[in-house]
């Protein structure tokens, strides 16, 4: 794999970056969430732009809509870019058709974009299943994670095209790649804003940034995040792959840990409040962290992958 980007990569994420900028953004996400809204208009515009196709394109494929997702966690977007540009490509060969939700069957947790959903892909086994969702499928629920969350309904989920034989490791592969990416992209905001906040706030005389302890200890979160990034890129320009997927979700997922922990460290008081645009990407680290098992999840199926 290739450490730089080549020209037409470079060139995907700057159009996704003005697209971004006029569409996503900290203060779009909070006025979202607090109604529990989903961004329809950003992936409207995400689509007829056509940058949900990047992964079954002409030229294009899962890395360049990897990177796609990443730019779209890293503004804080809130629609299920990484689900229909990432994951349904992978599994579906296409890609969404509109707001979709990635959720494991018999699941009674609140899931991400249930509430909004057109479809499911519904983990089940060894299979999985494509599920269309009539309107009134999940119930809103009310979180902190930054996501719109909802419940399915009792028996929503049970229908559905089965997508044959696996179908359910090709929903896990691309599951967890997408985690990786978004956990990635996640990780990046929160440190971005971070860095900005201890420039500016002073003590003793001087930026707290300037403290060589600060430093240190947001360089090793630098250093995760990159070593996320990477991890999760690499997975993708592999197709996704198990072993890659894993290896990039399950580090991605312990990074994130530490990245919440000193992000909200480094920014005190100011950190927990909804004032402060730290929570727009720290507490979707926290909701990202606990799908597919999270960590230990993870690591069990690159441990498998790599010596079953």
């Amino acid at each position: 794999m290739d450490f730089e980007l080549d020209d037409a990569q470079r060139a995907i994420v700057e159009a996704v970056d003005v697209l971004l900028e006029r569409h996503a953004g900290p203060a779009r996400a909070i006025e979202l969430g607090a109604k529990g809204e989903y961004d329809g208009a950003l992936h409207g515009a995400l689509r007829e732009s056509g940058f949900l196709e990047l992964a079954c394109g002409e030229g294009t494929g899962p890395l360049e809509a990897a990177l796609l997702v990443e730019c779209a966690a890293r503004a804080g977007a809130l629609c299920s870019v990484a689900a229909s540009a990432l994951v349904a490509p992978l599994v579906l060969g296409r890609p969404g058709d509109g707001p979709l939700a990635l959720v494991e069957s018999g699941s009674t947790a609140p899931i991400r974009y249930a509430a909004h959903a057109h479809a499911a892909l519904v983990l089940d086994g060894d299979r999985a299943r494509l599920v269309p969702l009539p309107d009134g499928s999940a119930t809103p629920v009310a979180s902190t994670f930054g996501y719109p969350m909802g419940r399915f309904e009792v028996g929503a989920l049970s229908e559905g095209d089965d997508l044959g034989a696996g179908s359910g490791d090709r929903l896990r592969d691309a599951w967890r790649l997408a985690l990786a990416v978004e956990l990635a992209g996640s990780m990046a905001g929160a440190l971005e804003t971070t860095l900005t906040y201890v420039k500016e706030r002073r003590q003793f005389g001087r930026a707290i940034g300037s403290f060589q302890g600060v430093q240190h200890r947001l360089a090793r979160c630098h250093i995760q995040v990159q070593g996320s990034r990477w991890l999760a890129l690499e997975a993708a320009h592999g197709g996704g792959a198990t072993e890659a997927s894993a290896a990039g979700a399950a580090y991605a997922a312990e990074a994130a840990g530490r990245v919440f922990a000193e992000t909200h460290q480094f920014s005190g008081a100011m950190g927990f409040t909804r004032e402060h645009d730290l929570h727009v990407w720290s507490m979707r680290l926290q909701a990202l962290r606990l799908e597919l098992d999270g960590a230990a999840g993870h690591e069990r199926a690159l441990a498998e992958a790599r010596w079953a």
